[in-house]
């Protein structure tokens, strides 16, 4: 095989490594925007997502306290009060069966019934709650996005990545060819 051919093989081996690690890591960190999840036993009405690591409890748990925070703050109601929010909503559309992970309905459409879900319990205007919603997710998907670029730029410096490995992997993400952590994307 030509030396050109074998560099490039090389590269792709190590774009593709470097993508299943990031791809294990966005697993690891679920999508942080809490997302209604329709279930045989409810009336269809949201449910909050998986929480991610460090940021509340686990496993379905009902509530995000960063989220929660967020929320109260740019929606001028008390942490509290939302939280018992997202747990109510929680509780109220638990599903009983494990979800078909092919089965997962969109991304928009979930956010759109959590925030009318929250409207209701808050009393807020739901067209304010999809606005904070939208700020907040929009915030955390930059964090990650410039995490990664740390995570890139520390490996090109390490000489683990080159460059250009490094752009690949970081065009990939952006035009959803390697999974990232985005919501929706899993």
């Amino acid at each position: 095989m030509p030396t050109t051919k074998k560099a490039i093989v090389a590269a792709a081996a190590g774009v593709m490594a470097l993508g299943a690690g990031i791809g294990v890591a966005s697993l690891a960190s679920a999508d942080p925007t809490p997302t209604p999840t329709p279930s045989a036993t409810t009336s269809g009405a949201p449910t909050p997502g998986h929480d991610r690591p460090g940021r509340g409890e686990r496993h379905g748990a009902p509530h995000d306290s960063d989220l929660a925070k967020e929320l109260a703050s740019k929606l001028g109601v008390t942490e509290a009060k939302v939280t018992e929010a997202l747990q109510a909503i929680h509780q109220e559309n638990k599903p009983t069966t494990r979800p078909d992970p092919q089965d997962r309905p969109d991304p928009a459409a979930r956010e759109a019934a959590l925030a009318k879900a929250l409207a209701e319990k808050l009393g807020v205007d739901e067209a304010k709650v999809t606005a904070a919603l939208a700020d907040i997710r929009a915030a955390r998907q930059a964090e990650r996005a410039a995490a990664l670029q740390d995570r890139l730029d520390g490996a090109v410096k390490a000489g683990t990545l080159t460059q250009a490995e490094a752009d690949a992997v970081q065009k990939a993400v952006e035009q959803g060819v390697i999974d990232a952590g985005e919501p929706g994307r899993r």
